[in-house]
């Protein structure tokens, strides 16, 4: 049972095949160019086929290194999201892996680089060889052009015994090339998950090396070491004609010398247009990180949660979006993605952070919320926001159903989402596509319900009063506890209310059957396509993606699953 999941994988698929597709044929067309093109015969004499190699990975190169900041400008990936007309359905879903895409043209970028220098370390080669004693016939007489007044010359290392190492660093190519290579062996091994977990500062600092590598890859081609016959001189030296008549160059006047000339850079044709973009997408962050931020509430919750309400000027968002949080106390490089957990139709915007890390248990002892007391209003810490931006979580509403499942402190996404349904159901006015939401919360520790459960309350009984109990179906699933509370959730079975959250819907113990769960709700909705949101790790990821392709229907009209992951 495959359906139009299949679609929606489907699209990732053609994505990176087309990537690599326009990846191939940019290299076979200018690989063939280069190996056929009557300008460059002589240089292909002394080179061979490592002219093209080096040639069609460069073209390459300039091609990824065009697309490698595209991905990252998060308000232009808002925009296109916000554009329902220029991106709806399956399409809008590969927005959000636009971090995967960033990583996968960054191996392209590393693999066409590694082509490109390992084919000019065989030309230097084969330069400085043709210039030894060894070399004979039409390769020692192309070598020997430019030594005397009126010829230009095709082989830049001028003698056999010069040192190439010295030679090529002494060139506007051989020394950008260089800082290229070690920008991006830097960029490539501080990208590293290890390296960005034991120190985030190294990673954004080696990461924005990418501004030595755009200027010198910018400039690279001005060295123009790899030359080729002008187009006057191939007017009147016909290579067929006189390649074989070598010796007569000087004295035929069929033959005249060849004269020759380096090709006009072009990567930074390639690179101006997204350089432009993002430096306007870090004038926004820019912007955006001088204006005030007033902290107007600030709650310590159980299981080292802190909560924060926050106001700013002109601020709007949308249900599921998140925001980059900044705080110059802790680190004034780092800024750290956070789910919005209030409803747009809130005066103010909050975030709940778990202190998972260095950085945000920094900013739990900054804020008073580790053990201490909380810091008065004026003794708060200045935070920096940049947002919001889009994300899965924004589509819920895009479905006639949706399944909404989160892990541990991956619930924060859906706060958002169901206050905005709260709000939604009060407005009678208001026409949604929306239908039913099924929710499931899988959770650790019974603590952390706690300041989730006052939400879920509230919204139970708003629904209960207008009537509207079936609208929203939630399942919350307790996978840790200890005797004490196996023996006080078995005294108080008998209750109307749940012992843990107080809701009339019971805790369940354990992990979820997701066959049974996909079962029910395929069966619940024969013919609906059913949105599956999900924020949590990996594994649990892997699984429900699985569910998702086993009950979504072959028959068009049957019932089809679409999945959604939350991502930063």
């Amino acid at each position: 049972m495959m359906g139009c999941w299949i679609l929606n994988e489907g699209l990732s698929l053609i994505l990176v095949l087309s990537w690599l597709g326009v990846n191939l044929y940019l290299f076979i067309d200018m690989f063939y160019w280069y190996e056929e093109e009557e300008s460059f015969h002589y240089t292909r004499v002394i080179l061979g086929s490592t002219l093209a190699w080096a040639r069609a990975s460069a073209l390459c190169l300039n091609f990824n290194c065009m697309l490698i900041l595209i991905p990252i400008s998060r308000n232009l990936i808002s925009f296109i999201r916000g554009t329902s007309i220029c991106c709806r359905g399956p399409w809008r879903r590969q927005l959000d892996k636009n971090l995967k895409f960033h990583k996968l043209v960054a191996y392209g970028i590393a693999v066409n680089a590694t082509i490109h220098v390992v084919a000019h370390f065989f030309n230097l080669e084969r330069y400085r060889w043709s210039q030894s004693k060894e070399a004979q016939g039409l390769l020692a007489a192309l070598s020997k052009l430019g030594n005397t007044p009126n010829e230009s010359y095709l082989n830049p290392i001028r003698t056999f015994p010069m040192n190439t190492t010295t030679e090529l660093l002494r060139t506007i190519a051989g020394v950008t090339g260089l800082v290229i290579s070690l920008a991006l062996v830097l960029i490539m091994t501080s990208s590293t998950e290890f390296i960005r977990q034991a120190s985030y500062e190294l990673f954004w600092c080696t990461h924005h090396v990418f501004i030595v590598f755009f200027l010198s890859l910018a400039i690279h081609g001005m060295g123009r070491i790899v030359r080729g016959q002008t187009q006057d001189s191939l007017s009147l030296h016909n290579i067929t004609f006189c390649r074989d008549r070598y010796a007569e160059w000087q004295t035929v006047a069929q033959c005249p010398v060849p004269q020759f000339s380096g090709k006009e850079p072009s990567a930074w044709k390639w690179i101006l247009g997204p350089v432009v973009l993002y430096a306007c997408e870090r004038i926004i962050r820019f912007w955006r990180f001088q204006q005030e931020v007033v902290i107007t509430k600030v709650v310590s919750h159980p299981s080292r949660v802190l909560e924060l309400h926050m106001k700013k000027r002109g601020f709007k968002m949308a249900p599921g979006q998140y925001i980059l949080v900044q705080c110059s106390a802790i680190s004034s490089l780092e800024w750290h993605p956070f789910t919005l957990t209030s409803a747009p139709q809130e005066d103010f915007f909050s975030v709940h952070i778990r202190a998972a890390g260095d950085w945000t248990a920094a900013l739990l002892e900054a804020f008073g919320a580790e053990g201490r007391a909380l810091q008065e209003p004026w003794r708060l810490p200045r935070l920096a926001v940049d947002g919001p931006f889009g994300a899965a979580l924004t589509d819920v509403f895009h479905y006639p159903v949706s399944v909404c499942i989160a892990a541990g402190i991956g619930v924060t996404p859906f706060a958002a989402l169901l206050k905005s349904i709260w709000y939604k159901c009060s407005e009678a006015q208001t026409p949604l596509k929306l239908s039913k939401v099924y929710f499931y919360w899988i959770c650790r520790d019974a603590r952390a319900f706690e300041w989730f459960a006052d939400l879920l309350l509230s919204l139970e009984t708003r629904m209960s009063e207008q009537g509207k109990t079936h609208f929203l179906s939630y399942h919350i699933f307790l996978t840790g506890w200890d005797e004490n509370q196996a023996v006080h959730i078995a005294l108080h079975w008998d209750e109307n209310t749940d012992v843990i959250t107080g809701l009339k819907q019971k805790t369940s113990y354990g992990r979820p059957n997701w066959n049974n769960e996909f079962k029910q709700i395929a069966y619940s909705h024969p013919s609906s396509s059913i949105g599956v949101f999900f924020c949590g790790p990996k594994a649990l990821s892997r699984t429900l993606q699985k569910m998702c392709r086993l009950y979504s229907s072959a028959d068009p009209r049957g019932v089809h699953f679409y999945y959604n992951k939350e991502s930063f």
